[in-house]
């Protein structure tokens, strides 16, 4: 019982530390960019925007924050939250430390709605085309992948992840041929492939923030069920776990919300992958904890990543990029180091 109590509270502090170093970003990031704004005018700013007031502070500080900033730092932190914390639903029920969102074709499938579009030219919803268009491809891709995984009703893991992979490689293959007949629009489709914020609106920030959110709760609601789910299939029966419904119900939310989170800021790799091992390496396995603390940091790590390229670095990076750059590293590491103590146990 102290060891419990010990993880719990040492798990509580985390979380909370998150949440603390995500407020102080957030804040910070708004600020930084070509006009500096400090962090008291960030703050007044969003409380008289808030308030629907005109307040002290500068109107072009105020509209920059507002209409400018704080919905592409708000894109960032909920994409990050839901992409993390659908990376922890799926290593957790698909018994694979390397799944990810991506794992079940998700971005292959948003990638090719994407591209279809692009290369046609779409525009009958006017700027969301892109990424309704984004959004069926990765629905679609998730339902096929069920359907071809289903048959027995258990959707068994390595059924699921064949599926993932073969659906994956043929839009793979479709991408690479939309591409070579793109032409001019080639420059187009490889920018949306390797992600960004740029341009974010209210809506896009509303859209992935109550899609982040409801996941949350689903995923949060069935975490004792995840974590009994992860000893195996069999033993969660034995424990009264209804496996079938709750893995189809939590193999839609996580895939939903990363469907969403792609077809708004395109694909960004390694969040969802990373950050749930680094999280379950400092707080344990238990899901309680770690759907927070890995959404969380996710959030963190793509704010930061986001402001990064945005505001510091002389030229604007694909947030894609700049997350493999330091997404790669830093899991080699976590993986050289979770294996040594893993030999030495």
């Amino acid at each position: 019982m102290p060891a419990v109590l010990h993880s719990s509270s040492r798990a509580t502090l985390v979380i909370t530390s998150l949440a603390a170093a995500l407020l102080l970003t957030a804040i910070v990031a708004t600020g930084m960019g070509f006009i500096a704004i400090s962090a008291t005018d960030v703050v007044a700013s969003i409380w008289h925007g808030l308030l629907g007031t005109a307040g002290s502070v500068d109107p072009l500080h105020q509209s920059i924050v507002i209409d400018v900033r704080l919905p592409r730092i708000l894109t960032s932190i909920f994409v990050g939250f839901g992409l993390a914390m659908a990376g922890t639903v799926f290593q957790g029920l698909l018994l694979n430390p390397l799944a990810d969102p991506f794992t079940l074709g998700v971005s292959s499938g948003a990638a090719f709605g994407a591209a279809l579009s692009l290369l046609l030219g779409l525009s009958f919803l006017g700027p969301t085309t892109l990424c309704v268009m984004a959004f069926i491809g990765a629905t679609a891709t998730l339902f096929a992948v069920i359907a071809m995984s289903g048959r027995d009703s258990e959707l068994a893991p390595a059924n699921l992840i064949l599926s993932g992979v073969i659906v994956s490689a043929i839009l793979s293959a479709a991408i690479s041929f939309i591409k070579y007949l793109a032409d001019e629009r080639v420059a187009a489709i490889v920018f949306w492939l390797m992600g960004s914020f740029s341009s974010r609106t209210w809506f896009d920030a509303s859209l992935t923030g109550i899609a982040a959110l409801c996941a949350f709760l689903i995923c949060l609601y069935y975490a004792r069920d995840l974590n009994l789910m992860s000893l195996g299939s069999r033993t969660a029966a034995s424990l009264g776990v209804e496996t079938p419904r709750i893995r189809l119900t939590l193999l839609l939310t996580a895939s939903l919300v990363s469907a969403i989170c792609v077809a708004i800021s395109g694909v960004i790799g390694f969040v969802g992958l990373i950050i749930p091992h680094l999280m379950r390496f400092i707080i344990g396995p238990d899901n309680r904890f770690l759907l927070p603390a890995s959404g969380l940091g996710g959030a963190l790590l793509l704010i930061s990543a986001d402001t990064l390229t945005r505001a510091i670095l002389p030229h604007e990076v694909p947030i894609g990029v700049l997350t493999a750059l330091i997404g790669g590293p830093v899991f080699c590491w976590l993986f050289t180091k979770t294996r040594r103590a893993g030999n030495h146990a």
